[in-house]
């Protein structure tokens, strides 16, 4: 039945969401999850906060689906959504963060297969959590979810030049989090 909502526009979805049909909203969760979830990996890692964040984004979705005006996709507002919840839960991590630091690492999986081993994944995944969560939102749409800079700043609601110059800073740091990994590891 979830089939039949593959024809639907988004506007048509969203009103059969909002009249409260259980298989539109189902079909959406089915279409967006993976987007999502690439989000909040990209900015938690692969680590059970991920998943009880992803499950939260679709039920604020859902419980607020009256205020969805249709200025942007559903994707996009998704991902608006999962940066926002991604971001608290950074803000709660924070205290605990070198915890998280030396508990979680080992957890962590790559979004991207195209890391062509699991050392580098790792490394690359332990750097990410340790950017700072605005240039981490940036770097994880723009480089590990598309997005581009206008969808970036959208998302964001962030001036392009912003996002553009986060991206930068974003980039040479965790080059420079790499690094470190990198020289602590051939020291070791």
């Amino acid at each position: 039945m979830a089939e039949s909502f593959s024809t639907y526009s988004e506007e048509q979805l969203v009103k059969a969401v909002s009249g409260g049909n259980a298989a539109a909203f189902k079909f959406l969760v089915e279409k967006f999850q993976s987007d999502v979830a690439r989000t909040v990996i990209g900015m938690l890692g692969n680590v059970a906060e991920a998943d009880d964040v992803g499950q939260e984004v679709f039920i604020r979705f859902y419980n607020s689906i009256s205020k969805f005006r249709g200025d942007s996709s559903i994707k996009t507002y998704l991902t608006r959504i999962a940066i926002n919840l991604s971001l608290n839960e950074l803000k709660r991590r924070k205290a605990k963060r070198w915890l998280v630091f030396e508990d979680g690492y080992h957890e962590v999986r790559s979004i991207k297969d195209e890391f062509k081993s699991n050392e580098i994944k790792e490394m690359v995944d332990l750097a990410l959590s340790e950017l700072d969560p605005n240039f981490k939102s940036v770097v994880v749409l723009r480089l590990l979810q598309g997005y581009s800079t206008k969808e970036t700043s959208e998302i964001l609601k962030l001036p392009q030049g912003t996002v553009l110059s986060r991206l930068a800073r974003g980039q040479k740091k965790l080059r420079n989090i790499i690094l470190n990994i990198e020289k602590v590891n051939s020291n070791g």
